[in-house]
């Protein structure tokens, strides 16, 4: 049975394979610096922000990968309460209000705020399950609750890109 910690490890492994999957495969030498990919047309579809939301919804998103990387450290540890505050706090609801959605929402396409909805709400279920395994100690449930939530940022990121 493979503890929590290696099946998150394992997931994140595959969550970058997956992106990588479509990338040319090449040799490349150690050292060597590798030949850049031939450009592409982006499939997602772009969304227009004024330059100063840009720029804050991306330090959102990259806020929101570092707490996913810390949820997934606290969880490591068994650290079930601290994953959850933490869930909490950065991407559920409770977090709307620090990160400017309802500033942001305008700007968006609906089926952006969509997803963005179903993630935060997702957030919030993640830090009830992961309350759950700090009595219960079965993390499992939490798991598959933070799959859900890392499920709408990858729909999110593979639909839209900020422009």
């Amino acid at each position: 049975m493979r503890r929590p910690a290696t099946l998150l490890a394992s997931l994140s492994c595959c969550l970058g394979l997956a992106t990588c999957a479509d990338a040319p495969h090449s040799h490349v030498h150690p050292g060597a610096v590798p030949e850049a990919p031939q450009a592409a047309e982006d499939p997602r579809l772009p969304v227009q922000f004024p330059e100063e939301m840009r720029r804050h919804t991306l330090a959102n998103m990259r806020d929101h990968l570092r707490t996913l990387e810390r949820i997934d450290s606290a969880l490591a540890r068994g650290d079930y309460d601290g994953a959850a505050a933490l869930a909490e706090q950065r991407l559920g609801m409770s977090s709307l209000e620090a990160h400017g959605a309802a500033h942001l929402a305008p700007y968006m396409p609906l089926g952006m705020q969509q997803i963005g909805s179903l993630m935060h709400r997702a957030a919030s279920r993640f830090a009830v399950e992961a309350q759950n395994a700090a009595v219960t100690n079965d993390p499992k449930p939490a798991l598959g609750a933070l799959s859900e939530v890392m499920r709408q940022c990858v729909a999110c990121h593979a639909t839209y890109r900020l422009e």
